[in-house]
């Protein structure tokens, strides 16, 4: 008899995409580029707030079927990473708190309405549609007792989640983020980002000349101040010779002193002995 064994798991398979297009129009596809990438650079120092755009949500584990992927969403809590998907039993049960779709004519309201029963039902916190041709304007639902409410005035409305600000009229709309400034295109916000790399080089260029102006100062400094060290001392070392020499001058005239001294001492004593002898009757330049 062989022997009995258990049954292998069934792997169940979680695609990375769901085959729909990223957007329908550039319009479309540009009002994503900017929500994402500027909420993106809004969270850049945030490594527990991750941002991504046409990715496929997964809330239940073992059900692939049920899933959706928002045009843009933010998930605050979990990592910053590469992911095929977001499922949501990896990241810790949390299902992206703010939900952003951008409206292109191939979109269709039923299917709208599903998209947002579906964030209702696992946990978006707040959910807005934004419709960028003219005439602009744009929903919101905000989670409140469980369920979604209707924002009832979008413009000027600021996201209590991101802090960002919408501005709606009908011939534009613009998002604001908490720092003030209008929500710009990636080449825009890629353009900023040179400059602000351009600038910081800049800053570093012009310290390190300023560093070594300053170290060339304190070496020109440096070589002054031995420069006069070493006039110091070559005046010293004359003073001393200077010195040396008035000292061997004055032990001349010293010795030269002493020896007219003797020698006057010398005379003396002989104009006494010849007197002497005079005395005596005795001629001394005889003797």
């Amino acid at each position: 008899m062989s022997a009995m064994t258990d049954p292998q798991p069934k792997v169940i398979d979680y695609p990375d995409c769901d085959g729909e297009p990223m957007s329908d129009n550039t319009v479309q596809f540009d009002w994503i580029s900017i929500i994402k990438w500027n909420l993106e650079y809004q969270f850049a120092s945030r490594p527990d707030v991750f941002v991504a755009g046409d990715h496929l949500i997964y809330p239940v584990e073992g059900d692939p079927q049920t899933r959706q992927a928002p045009d843009v969403y933010v998930a605050f809590g979990p990592q910053k990473g590469d992911r095929g998907s977001y499922k949501v039993w990896v990241e810790g049960g949390v299902f992206p708190q703010v939900v952003f779709e951008v409206w292109s004519p191939n979109n269709r309201f039923g299917r709208m309405e599903a998209k947002r029963d579906f964030y209702q039902q696992y946990g978006a916190e707040e959910y807005y549609i934004l419709y960028p041709e003219f005439p602009c304007y744009a929903e919101g639902w905000i989670r409140t007792a469980g369920v979604f409410v209707s924002i009832p005035e979008m413009n000027g409305w600021i996201s209590p989640k991101l802090g960002i600000r919408f501005a709606i009229q009908p011939e534009a709309l613009s998002i604001t983020g908490p720092d003030g400034r209008e929500f710009r295109t990636p080449s825009e916000i890629a353009a900023e980002r040179d400059a602000a790399e351009r600038r910081a080089e800049e800053e570093h260029r012009r310290a390190e000349e300023e560093r070594l102006r300053a170290e060339g100062e304190r070496l020109r400094a440096e070589g002054e101040h031995q420069r006069a060290e070493g006039e110091h001392q070559r005046a010293e070392e004359e003073r001393l010779r200077a010195e040396g020499e008035h000292q061997r001058a004055e032990e001349e005239r010293q010795r030269a002193d002493a020896e007219a001294s003797r020698r006057a001492a010398e005379r003396e004593r002989a104009e006494k002995f010849a007197a002497k002898l005079r005395e005596l009757g005795l001629d001394p330049d005889a003797m």
